[in-house]
């Protein structure tokens, strides 16, 4: 509380970072009042747009966020876009402190010769089309039969299992029909993940690893000479169990692959160790990649051995990481691209706090970790937010009405948490008229078919139709 009335609080971005500084803020015990500002029409970004649809464990998050969103305390505000519909000028003017939680949807950058060639994508921009995002097209050019992804993380993993899976397998899910569409006319026949290091330096994890082997209509494919490990790579499985667990995996694989080969499934899914990207190469298009192959050198590291393999590939997808987008008015760190800050408070080029100006989530750290990390991160940066409140900046404007006054001033259709409700509702709907997906007892229905395009989201939520 401050000057007797509830503390007034913006948290920029509705998706798990966000949502975990407004649980945080509620069970401190302080005085609050949350809005929070999201630039899609839906909430729960990465959990809606960033992970794989079939992934129902994962997308359970939302179980829990969905809970933070119904308290009282707590207002949703989305199709709002800092820097468009609202600067920071304006938030200061209308709340105490404002937390920015706007996540990394890009991807980063790989810079070897030709990878801007057409054929060579993003893995997160592939990620936004598999997810029905509504800010990317609806087609995705789906062309090639065999397909490079660089990259020995979860992200890598999603994208190479989205792109090896059979339209029908993921006709359960909730993709959208445009989705199912591209997935069913692509001639993919392998797909090559490509990680730089060996096995037990790989940064997926055991469950992501797991599921790569529950089609069946993709083969999983190890060579056996990839599994090596130094004397770093040992000590990195005996002190650390997923490593552990993911190790295993990846040996039982070489192990089916030495004994059965390429297998009988259809579609081809390789995982190759000790080869770093060199160049992505074609006449005017992607036709190869090439990799050096490399060798650890004792502490878990690698090093290139000269020796260069050609891969003929028709497509390249590049999942090295995420990256966040800079905020306007806020400090920037180009090189690491996330807002400088000092256990979550916004720091200037001095190395001042910004008074009652925060960050959290992969904004603030970058995108590392798992969704359930930034939960760590929140309480960090809202016990920053708590210290600094009795002495910090005050709304010039803090009655609940005066924002929403302000978006119906300036025309902004904002949707709510009870738009979600509808819209939520709309989805399942389109997913249980859909029926069952499968043949016999192994039939199931469809949860839900997510609604693309941004203005139908707009205009179910808001109940315009």
């Amino acid at each position: 509380m401050v000057d007797g009335r509830p503390a007034r609080i913006a948290i920029v971005g509705a998706g798990p970072a966000g949502i975990y500084v407004a649980d945080v803020l509620m069970k401190s015990g302080e005085d609050v009042s949350i809005d929070l500002f999201e630039r899609q029409p839906a909430p729960f970004g990465l959990i809606r747009y960033g992970v794989a649809p079939d992934h129902p464990r994962i997308k359970g998050i939302i179980t829990a966020l969905h809970q933070v969103l119904d308290k009282p305390q707590v207002r949703l505000l989305g199709n709002v876009e800092y820097g468009v519909d609202l600067k920071l000028d304006d938030l200061q003017r209308f709340y105490d402190a404002v937390v920015f939680t706007t996540g990394a949807e890009k991807d980063r950058d790989l810079d070897i010769p030709g990878i801007d060639l057409p054929g060579s994508y993003g893995g997160a921009d592939y990620v936004s089309w598999f997810d029905g995002h509504p800010d990317v097209p609806r087609t995705w050019p789906l062309e090639a039969r065999s397909i490079a992804v660089i990259g020995a993380g979860n992200v890598g993993l999603d994208v190479a299992r989205m792109l090896s899976k059979t339209a029908d397998e993921l006709l359960v899910t909730e993709i959208p029909a445009n989705v199912y569409e591209g997935l069913r006319a692509s001639p993919v026949e392998e797909v090559h993940v490509f990680a730089r290091r060996g096995p037990a330096q790989a940064k997926f994890t055991p469950l992501e690893l797991r599921e790569l082997d529950h089609s069946p209509n993709v083969e999983v494919i190890v060579a056996p000479e990839d599994i090596e490990y130094d004397q770093g790579s040992v000590e990195a499985i005996n002190s650390d169990n997923q490593t552990k667990m993911v190790v295993k995996e990846l040996e039982r694989y070489a192990l089916r692959t030495s004994e059965n080969g390429l297998g009988t499934r259809p579609r081809k899914l390789f995982l190759h160790f000790f080869e770093s990207p060199v160049e992505v190469y074609g006449n005017g298009k992607v036709e190869g990649f090439k990799t050096e192959r490399t060798e650890l050198t004792g502490d878990g590291n690698v090093t290139g051995t000269g020796t260069i393999n050609d891969w003929p590939v028709q497509a390249v997808y590049r999942c090295v990481g995420y990256r966040s987008t800079e905020l306007p008015g806020l400090p920037w760190d180009n090189r690491n691209h996330v807002v400088p800050h000092a256990n979550g408070r916004v720091l200037d080029i001095d190395g001042n706090h910004l008074a009652g100006i925060y960050v959290n989530g992969w904004v603030k750290r970058g995108p590392v970790g798992l969704i359930g990390h930034t939960k760590g991160d929140a309480i960090e940066t809202v016990r920053s937010l708590l210290e600094d409140l009795p002495e910090g900046p005050r709304a010039a404007e803090p009655a609940e009405a005066s924002i929403v006054e302000y978006l119906e001033s300036k025309g902004i259709r904002y949707t709510t948490w009870d738009g979600w409700y509808r819209l939520d509702e709309h989805e399942r709907s389109r997913g249980a008229a859909f029926g069952l997906v499968g043949e016999g007892e192994a039939a199931k229905p469809r949860l839900r078919v997510k609604v693309v395009e941004k203005q139908a989201m707009i205009e179910v939520s808001r109940a315009e139709q």
